[in-house]
């Protein structure tokens, strides 16, 4: 699979880069280096994961390593196939490559469980019958120390014993656990005496019924990196805590002569800032929240910040690399404005949009001195940022469809597009004057344009020389495709969701407009057998995806993000 990652050379330096430098160069690490990404598989990736699978792979790539790619499927109550299979294909669709090294915590069960049983036989780890609530209550707080548990000091015989039938189902889900034996009045409360196994009586979807314990992420985790040899393990801030108890883990086993097989040197956990992005969420229990109450269509609504929403949008690949090159890896938490990622698509786009014309909102137009039966074809540039991309025909006719917005009875200062009596050149055609604009008695709402042309401005240009302010598009009504369009805004109407009244949650802030349903729109008949997924640029509108839902004879378009329009900026100039 192609690699969409941009070169090495082109990413800006950052302390995770320069510390792998480093230990290259220092000899703490010999070649090649071994990264790992290790999703949780409970549901969809989004746009925070792009960034993370842009640092562990990239960086990988980048040295001559390797990145694996480890499912933590250590609670089989949440994870599922379908997860499973969706993350594999959007990371395949980011364009990362895993190779043979696919694993999962779950690989790693029996030899987890036979460091654990080394462990108590240590002294390092103990069986408590402490409840969920009084383990919280023993623990104590960031300034109080915690208390020992009452069945800290029991005999390793003992322990040894109860942690078997643990395994073997002989207790119920949350009578008991194994907790690592460190220091209740460690300042660091991670560190004291954290649990490593819970009792679970669930099946597993790679084990099924072998496992009534599962580990914690904390044991699964750190012990996973050094099984497979990894290097550096690179992850988010929220997990700085619990580095102490990471390296207490493996310098614990290596204490009592534990080390995995074939492996020379110790993994070391380096943390970076997690992405927060404005007028979005990323939590995954948000996400699933705002699916189950029907308040997006689902994992892929293209409103979501997951990858198969923005997928769904029109995203690419380049464009979220990009995103990720742009925002840059540091350890101080910031919030990046969502205008950036969309700045990336519309560079991306740009470059690769075949452009075509498009009517969201149509107005009738009527050359009256078109002859009613002549038809012709217009040559149009397919992308003037690619000239290699060639050009196209476009059918003209006599009776055309322009945008609503793209006439004025009564035009206020620097509107310069079509109105009583103004020329303006359709593109690609011809020089248009409107001579008379036809109303709806009823409602008195203009529905028909009366309009001649001048037939020496073919392509554009007028011979005499004479400028016009104005250019519009168009599409020919006896030849145009009927089609959606779905214009999207953002999801919330604040920046920050949970900026919100007394007595308020985030919901409150959901956009009731995040989503407009044009239904009756016309597009140019070249679309005709664009497939999902095909990217275009409508002129003067946006960039738009071609959605799954169209069918044949009524394509769906999905606008993927807007273009820089000069008269909205003029419009917001004149309301201030």
């Amino acid at each position: 699979m192609a690699d969409t990652n941009p070169p090495a050379e082109s990413r800006p330096a950052d302390f995770i880069r320069q510390m792998v430098a480093d230990d290259l160069a220092s000899g703490r690490v010999k070649p090649p280096i071994v990264t790992r990404w290790p999703p949780e598989p409970n549901g969809y990736l989004h746009i925070g994961h792009a960034k993370a699978c842009n640092i562990d792979f990239g960086i990988a790539r980048e040295f001559g390593g390797r990145c694996h790619l480890r499912y933590d499927d250590t609670n089989p109550e949440k994870e599922e196939q379908e997860y499973i299979d969706a993350i594999k294909e959007d990371l395949r669709w980011l364009g990362f490559d895993w190779g043979e090294h696919e694993y999962y915590a779950s690989d790693y069960f029996d030899t987890l469980y036979e460091w654990a049983v080394a462990l108590i036989k240590a002294g390092k780890a103990y069986v408590c019958d402490l409840t969920t609530d009084q383990i919280r209550e023993y623990r104590g707080t960031l300034t109080q120390p915690g208390t020992n548990s009452p069945f800290r000091d029991r005999s390793v015989e003992e322990n040894l014993d109860l942690f078997a039938r643990m395994k073997a189902g002989e207790f119920a889900e949350g009578s008991r656990t194994l907790r690592a034996k460190i220091n209740m009045a460690d300042p660091n409360v991670t560190m004291r005496d954290p649990v490593m196994y819970r009792i679970l009586h669930a099946p597993h979807p790679r084990t099924g019924t072998k496992w009534h314990i599962y580990a914690m992420y904390d044991w699964a985790h750190g012990q996973s990196d050094w099984i497979e040899g990894v290097t550096h393990s690179l992850c988010s801030m929220e997990y700085e805590i619990h580095r102490p108890l990471y390296d207490w883990f493996i310098d614990t086993l290596m204490s009592i002569g534990i080390r995995p097989k074939g492996v020379d040197h110790r993994p070391r956990q380096t943390e970076f800032a997690r992405l927060n992005m404005t007028y979005t969420v990323m939590s995954k229990r948000r996400l699933l929240e705002l699916v189950r109450t029907g308040a997006v269509r689902g994992w892929d609504d293209p409103r979501m910040p997951t990858l198969r929403g923005m997928r769904r949008r029109g995203y690419t690949p380049e464009a979220i690399h990009e995103f990720c090159r742009r925002i840059g890896v540091a350890k101080a938490d910031s919030t990046v404005d969502v205008a950036l990622l969309e700045d990336c698509l519309r560079e991306d786009l740009n470059k690769r949009a075949p452009r075509y014309m498009g009517v969201l909102n149509p107005l009738r137009v009527v050359i009256e001195n078109y002859p009613e039966s002549q038809v012709e074809e217009m040559e149009a540039v397919n992308n003037p940022e690619d000239p290699s991309a060639g050009t196209r025909t476009v059918p003209f006719s006599r009776v055309l469809y322009i945008e609503r917005e793209d006439f004025m009875e009564d035009p206020p200062k620097k509107f310069y597009r079509l109105a009583p009596g103004r020329e303006v050149r359709f593109r690609w055609a011809y020089f248009i004057t409107c001579k008379e604009a036809v109303k709806d008695p009823a409602t008195g709402e203009v529905v028909e344009l009366r309009c001649t042309y001048d037939p020496a401005t073919r392509g554009g240009d007028a011979p005499d020389g004479r400028k016009v302010k104005a250019t519009i598009h168009w599409v020919s009504a006896a030849h145009a495709i009927p089609a959606e369009a779905r214009l999207y805004d953002h999801l919330f109407v604040k920046e920050d969701p949970d900026e919100v009244a007394q007595g308020q949650d985030w919901t409150a802030n959901l956009n009731p407009k995040s989503l407009e349903v044009r239904p009756h729109c016309f597009a140019e008949p070249a679309l005709k057998d664009a497939r999902p997924g095909f990217l275009l640029q409508f002129e003067r509108l946006g960039y738009f995806c071609v959605d799954p839902d169209s069918a044949a004879g009524r394509l769906v378009f999905n606008r993927a993000v807007t273009l820089r329009d000069e008269w909205a900026r003029v419009q917001k100039r004149l309301q201030k």
